[in-house]
């Protein structure tokens, strides 16, 4: 016996649902900057530090420190030792879930592959949002470690008040790579349950269907176009006017003089 679920709900298109090229478009991205976030040393930035020359910064990460003589420089000395620093608890838990959220992602995409491809009339919506899953579950490892050590940044192997401590690019990275992955995995999760109508796996009832099917059309309405065709004129007394006759307004007859009237009438300027 078939399945009911099938019988009463049809796809209107066999294109990729939009939930699903959501999902997969974003993790990516998101996968891309949390990858940049976890390796790149410069979580936060130390300027103004003591017997330091000017415009000495040190850059420290979850993985190395690096140090240099400019803001503007590119010339970095890694591979610093910073015992206190990677010592913290924070570091510690950073450097774990950092990691962990690289590889849930990788395996999230990798389940949520099959289950969303577009050579298949209907995505398996049970594979796809066990990847959204998944793939929501790697933006929260990646924006609780970030929080974290956004909320502690000054109390990180505490500095002397004089340090300048600053934010760096891998916080930032990393919170717009987490929160990709987070939005895309919850679209993609939505699609696991038919919700709206069925308007989030772009499918429709095949009732409504054969109602739009079946529903009698209405019958073209009947409009009066005006005719173009002119009546014809009567014929004129000129010669050359004989073959021109369709024109659109009556022409008054010119009576003939008779020769009487010609000789007895008066003579105007305009004849002598």
């Amino acid at each position: 016996m078939p399945n009911r679920d099938t019988q009463e709900w049809i796809r209107e298109s066999l294109r990729t649902p939009g939930i699903l090229i959501f999902g997969m478009v974003l993790s990516p991205c998101g996968l891309i900057l949390d990858l940049t976030s976890t390796v790149a040393p410069n979580w936060r930035t130390l300027h103004n530090l003591p017997n330091s020359a000017s415009g000495f910064a040190v850059l420290q990460g979850i993985w190395d420190i690096c140090t240099t003589a400019s803001s503007t420089s590119y010339d970095y000395n890694c591979g610093q030792q910073d015992t206190a620093y990677f010592n913290h608890q924070i570091i510690e838990v950073a450097q774990g879930l950092m990691v962990a959220s690289l590889v849930v992602t990788l395996i999230g995409l990798a389940v949520a592959i099959p289950g969303v491809r577009c050579w298949r009339d209907n995505p398996n919506w049970t594979i796809a949002g066990v990847g959204g899953l998944l793939i929501f579950l790697s933006g929260v490892m990646t924006i609780i470690p970030i929080a974290w050590y956004t909320h502690i940044l000054k109390d990180v192997a505490s500095v002397p008040p004089s340090v300048t401590v600053q934010v760096g690019y891998c916080i930032i990275l990393g919170y717009i790579g987490g929160i990709m992955e987070v939005l895309a995995g919850l679209v993609m999760f939505i699609g696991i349950c038919r919700c709206c109508g069925g308007k989030n796996r772009g499918e429709i009832r095949v009732e409504e269907v054969v109602n739009q099917t079946n529903r009698p059309r209405p019958l073209p309405r009947r409009s009066e176009v005006p005719s173009l065709s002119r009546p014809r004129s009567e014929p004129s007394s000129v010669a050359y006017y004989r073959d021109y006759d369709d024109v659109s307004f009556p022409r008054a007859k010119s009576e003939a003089l008779s020769l009487e009237s010609r000789v007895n009438r008066k003579p105007y300027e305009s004849d002598l």
